[in-house]
């Protein structure tokens, strides 16, 4: 019985985690679950899946829920996430939580060993890469990637992880506005910026999804996790999603992961691994695709992509990692604020460039380094738009 850990329960990830626990009743057990403010969503889930302990954000939903569920262990605030990360019973931490805030638990779970981590938490590699990979090669603890672009890239290495990587190509759907001008983007709307054409996700990554930052931040997590430069890393514009990413070899072979647009997959392969569970995902029609095809990331995807590979190549050259945090951190506040509707949907991007040219890189040696960074970007967000 393998016993999972998922930090950010009640979320689009964790959700669907639980939906393949309930189907492997078996072969897996949620041990600890995690929210910040769906509390009355946590509450079925600890009734449904009966967890040894839970996470909430606030102390009085804590207090709450320990008078409801006396034999539960409940804890509560970043300190909680950190403490249950570090002393609960699981095999596997599937970290679902959303920005920087999954960082630390990461971590904690890392260097208390003897799991692996399922990563769906991007902010954990993009700000802290240097610091989770080097960590987790210390602790011999696997990184298994949940993004359906990097657990394709892992798939296609699985047998092949000794054999030299020529490139690697993440794809895009391109999101919803595939194709739009400035000036067409300049009248988006939320709502339209909400609606994903092949994923259905939360609402900071498929608002990421739509400025494309979300695929930057993916070149930045490919370089950690797969120890490759930022040369050996390119994106293309995939609207069927179908191809989920290939890996090219030294011998010029090329491998690629495909299926349908469904999260269950990657999440499910990141449970399982090193085996392979059955799903209810639907089989791909290869037959009815009839063919697949490609674009260059152009105009203002491209803009992201271009800010994605500087923050890397200042990494690269001067260990300058302050500058990822820059990119994340900035992007997280402006698109709280972009969803609050206090800001347009040219202006996420156009800030985060502004900031990080203002930048200096330098080199980040811990966590604590990275919070100052963090609250540094976000204070310049601030500072430049209101």
């Amino acid at each position: 019985m393998k016993k999972v850990a998922i930090f950010g329960s009640t979320g689009s990830i964790g959700t669907q985690a639980l939906s393949l626990i309930s189907s492997n009743p078996r072969r897996v057990k949620a041990t600890v679950l995690t929210c910040k403010s769906r509390v009355d969503v946590l509450r079925s889930q600890i009734s449904r899946f009966r967890p040894e302990a839970v996470v909430v954000y606030h102390k009085e939903n804590a207090v709450e829920l320990r008078r409801e569920f006396r034999d539960l262990k409940v804890f509560y605030g970043p300190d909680g996430l950190e403490e249950a990360a570090a002393t609960m019973n699981y095999d596997v931490m599937l970290n679902a939580l959303v920005g920087i805030a999954g960082l630390a638990p990461t971590l904690c779970a890392i260097k208390r060993g003897g799991a692996s981590i399922a990563l769906a938490n991007k902010e954990s590699l993009v700000t802290g890469g240097r610091l989770v990979m080097s960590a987790a090669a210390e602790k011999n603890v696997p990184v298994i990637p949940v993004d359906s672009e990097h657990s394709a890239v892992f798939q296609c290495l699985v047998g092949n992880q000794d054999n030299p990587i020529r490139r690697i190509l993440l794809t895009a759907s391109g999101g919803p506005f595939r194709g739009y001008d400035r000036a067409r983007l300049g009248s988006v709307t939320l709502n339209d910026a909400l609606i994903h054409p092949t994923w259905r996700m939360g609402r900071k990554i498929t608002i990421d999804s739509a400025t494309l930052i979300n695929k930057g931040f993916e070149v930045i997590e490919a370089k950690w996790l797969f120890d490759v430069d930022a040369s050996n890393i390119e994106v293309a514009i995939h609207p069927q999603s179908i191809i989920h990413s290939l890996v090219e070899f030294e011998d010029g072979a090329m491998l690629a992961q495909l299926g349908v647009s469904d999260m269950k997959v990657p999440i499910s392969y990141a449970l399982s691994w090193p085996e392979r569970w059955a799903t209810d995902t639907r089989t791909l029609d290869v037959i009815g695709t009839r063919s697949l095809y490609f674009e260059e990331p152009v105009g203002e995807a491209r803009r992201s992509l271009d800010m994605a590979y500087r923050v890397l190549r200042e990494i690269q050259e001067t260990e300058g990692d302050s500058s990822a945090v820059v990119l994340n951190s900035a992007d997280e506040e402006l698109v709280e604020m972009f969803l609050a509707g206090k800001i347009p949907f040219v202006a996420i991007l156009d800030t985060i460039e502004t900031i990080l040219d203002k930048h200096i890189p330098r080199k980040v040696e811990s966590i604590e380094d990275i919070m100052g960074i963090d609250a540094e970007a976000r204070a310049a967000v601030h500072e430049r738009l209101l």
